[in-house]
């Protein structure tokens, strides 16, 4: 099993540089005002020229309009969109065929029950990205609250390829992959030293441990 890391919510050439250096797969920019982590456009733009073939640039959204999402794939040309926020699998399909892009849809977990809402984007989403369900009432942020959830949910999709997120830090990214066989592991609190404020030696090690996980999986295998 390979593992592929996703750095979420980079703002900076240096904590993107050390993504890259740090063998990451995925960066995300976050298009998301209330966000900590928020970019404008010209930033995005900015970073994405800076890595563009060395890492795969993933903008994520949360219910944007069509307006928003086409200047963002005209501005920033990312390789691919992470839908965040309730877009449903019609509006997911119209947002794959306007942009022409792969699409990463992100479902919410918090019991068993909620696994089966991935079902109805088969077929629409590239990748179906698993987070914690945030606690109603305490945050108003769709992800990246540093939230974990019972990961033994995902025993029924486990061979599949998905991303996991939610909670994930460097002590806990190791057991993680272990237990859920995750395909990618998406990554945005567990490596700040402050909301919003990348630490590139967390990042370092977020990686490494990741990477060190899934190489151990294989040689049990």
């Amino acid at each position: 099993m390979s593992t592929g890391v996703k750095i979420c919510g980079l703002r900076t050439r240096q904590t993107l540089d050390a993504s890259i250096n740090a063998g990451a797969t995925h960066y995300g920019l976050v298009f998301f005002h209330k966000s900590p982590r928020n970019v404008t456009l010209s930033e995005a733009a900015a970073l994405a020229d800076h890595a563009r073939g060395r890492i795969l640039s993933v903008a994520l959204t949360v219910d944007a309009s069509d307006e928003l999402l086409e200047t963002i794939v005209e501005t920033v040309r990312p390789d691919m969109l992470q839908l965040h926020g309730a877009e449903t699998p019609e509006r997911a399909s119209g947002i794959r065929k306007r942009t022409g892009l792969p699409l990463i849809k992100a479902i919410s977990v918090g019991a068993a029950g909620d696994i089966a809402a991935a079902r109805p984007f088969d077929g629409i989403a590239n990748i179906i990205l698993f987070d914690a369900k945030p606690v109603e009432g305490r945050n108003a942020l769709p992800g990246g609250n540093g939230l974990t959830f019972d990961w033994s949910l995902l025993a029924p999709v486990r061979g599949t390829s998905f991303m996991l997120s939610g909670g994930l830090t460097p002590q806990n990214v190791a057991e993680a992959v272990r237990l859920t066989g995750a395909h990618i592991v998406d990554v945005s609190s567990g490596v700040e030293s402050a909301p919003g404020i990348k630490d590139p030696e967390r990042i370092r090690h977020f990686a490494k441990n990741a990477r060190t996980a899934a190489l151990e999986e294989i040689s049990h295998g």
